[in-house]
């Protein structure tokens, strides 16, 4: 039976909202409390303090920021975010590794500026710990909040999944270990997979792009 049309529709919408009011308060006070040097996230009501990461996941999205940065900046295309961004959607606060909005976004962000709007591209680079929220929670969100690119980054075994939005769903285009994947949330810019995970080849592919 539709839940429109149940005899408990009443009770149903009570609890609800207060269930919604009670988060509301939650994430004002998570908002008032919030640290530059936490990492932290409000996720379905709860705040979730993100442990520090390895030195591989480190590496991973220092790679990619500086790609993506240098990219960027240089072609005038928008901005991109590392870590303590605070990405604020209808019910939850992310701060991903690594985001990125098209400059028709950016170009409204304004000085002092401390939560933003869903970016154009997103990338969660998985631990033990963040593995599911990155696969399920913020999976359905992201798409639910029309982030258009998203790549999970596995740091063990070395392999990029590239998802894009579809009919409002996220499909994989690719999952890959090996040869070069191109973004379709940045016009022209193809990185080898290798660039990723191995800092040496850093300078070689910056100078090419550059």
């Amino acid at each position: 039976m539709p839940l429109i049309r149940s005899p408990k529709f009443n009770r149903y919408y009570y609890e609800l909202t207060q269930i919604f009011e009670n988060e509301k308060e939650k994430r004002q006070r998570f908002y008032e409390e919030i640290k530059d040097s936490q990492k932290i996230e409000f996720i379905n009501g709860e705040i979730i303090m993100q442990t520090p990461v390895k030195i591989e996941h480190d590496n991973i999205s220092t790679n990619l920021l500086m790609i993506l940065k240098a990219f960027v900046q240089k072609n005038n295309l928008g901005y991109v975010g590392h870590e303590k961004m605070l990405i604020a959607l209808t019910r939850n606060d992310y701060e991903p590794d690594i985001c990125y909005w098209r400059k028709e976004k950016s170009d409204r962000f304004i000085q002092g500026q401390m939560k933003f709007p869903a970016p154009d591209f997103i990338v969660e680079v998985i631990s033990s710990s963040t593995e599911i929220i990155d696969r399920t929670i913020k999976f359905e969100d992201y798409a639910y909040h029309g982030v258009q690119e998203y790549w999970i980054v596995d740091p063990n075994n070395k392999i990029v999944e590239q998802y894009i939005l579809k009919n409002d769903k996220y499909e994989l285009r690719a999952k890959t270990d090996t040869g070069k994947i191109k973004l379709l949330s940045i016009p022209d810019l193809e990185i080898p997979i290798e660039t990723i995970f191995n800092e040496k080849e850093i300078l070689i592919f910056l100078k090419s792009i550059l």
